[in-house]
């Protein structure tokens, strides 16, 4: 669908309101192309992509999924005074949560996807973490953000959704929420990369499901997100709570710097920090020289025992020796995360 419309104002009100959520209206003017937001017809879905913000629903249910059994994810909703709803109303705030947080990745930040139906997604943002984005936007606290921002923030709280935790979260989920779970991975991450805090890559979640593991998907996002941080020299930043991914994530160049726990459940909740400092584009080139000449002396000595080979073979062909590699070819070599 080609062309453009414009809408000059605009008034969002909660479909359901309730006493203990209220109605939110807001006026905005934009301009919208429908051409220019939707994928070009040449991405394929094995091709890194952003997300539109019209998508975010689906890129959340891929989330959802990914971390239905994360000791992190369901933290805010598996609390004690919630232990009476069911299943579905557990469910239904889990999504609730990452559709807020995939939108707010939308507005400001990167939401990639690869693969059919949203296969993999990743949010990912530079140096602004969600208790700046949050706190600031939501109380009287210190300003930590730059002159100019806050408007900003609150705008993409308010559009996203965010919000909306102070009512749908219980006490102890609130709690969990804003005063344990982001102060610490805030200050964490301040503390472990300091002055460089806001000018890393933090990747704050990668989720796959399950139909589409195997493909390489979570390896092709990652390495999106840490090829643009080594083109601009920074370093990246995550946390994982999966013990297996450590693993995973040291062969893609992260390193443990440090391990905190969330505290307030009936277990404490380990979390890996994890870094990856930033490759220097002389030294990737250097390294790519250094396998190229290697692989041409193989080439060489193959071309000589070809050579030889036919010599003693005594065919009158000798000119028709040719180098040959038993390399596969790049495109056929898959590296499973």
């Amino acid at each position: 669908m080609a062309g453009s419309f414009q809408v000059s104002t605009i008034t969002i009100m909660d479909p359901s309101p309730s006493k203990q959520e209220p109605q939110l209206a807001v006026n905005v003017s934009f301009q919208f192309n429908p051409a220019a937001s939707a994928p070009t017809s040449s991405a394929t879905e094995n091709d890194v992509r952003l997300i539109a913000p019209e998508e975010y629903k689906e890129a959340a249910q891929c989330l959802a999924e990914a971390f239905a059994e994360d000791h992190v994810a369901r933290y805010f909703v598996d609390t004690p005074d919630r232990a009476h709803w069911s299943e579905a109303q557990k469910w239904d705030l889990h999504v609730s949560i990452l559709e807020y947080v995939t939108y707010a990745h939308i507005l400001k930040g990167m939401a990639l996807t690869v693969g059919p139906n949203y296969g993999c997604v990743a949010l990912c943002r530079k140096g602004l973490t969600m208790r700046k984005l949050v706190v600031n936007a939501s109380s009287r606290r210190e300003n930590r953000m730059p002159p100019g921002q806050n408007m900003d923030d609150m705008w993409t709280v308010m559009r996203s959704g965010m919000w909306r935790l102070q009512y749908k979260l219980s006490p102890e989920g609130k709690k969990r929420f804003f005063q344990e779970f982001l102060p610490l991975l805030h200050d964490t991450k301040h503390s472990i990369l300091g002055a460089r805090d806001d000018d890393s890559y933090y990747l704050v979640y990668v989720g796959m499901k399950v139909k589409a593991q195997k493909n390489g998907y979570a390896k092709k996002l990652i390495n999106y997100v840490t090829k643009k941080a080594d083109e601009e020299s920074r370093a990246c930043y995550l946390e994982s709570s999966n013990a297996i991914n450590p693993i995973i994530y040291r062969k893609l160049g992260f390193e443990i710097a440090r391990k905190i726990h969330l505290q307030r459940g009936e277990a404490n909740i380990e979390l890996d920090i994890m870094v990856r400092e930033p490759k220097s584009l002389p030294a990737a080139l250097a390294s790519c020289s250094k396998e190229a000449a290697h692989r041409d002396g193989d080439l060489e000595e193959q071309q000589k025992s070809k050579i030889e080979l036919t010599l003693t073979a005594g065919s009158e062909k000798v000119g028709s020796a040719g180098i040959y590699s038993s390399a596969p070819k790049v495109e056929d070599v898959r590296t499973e995360p």
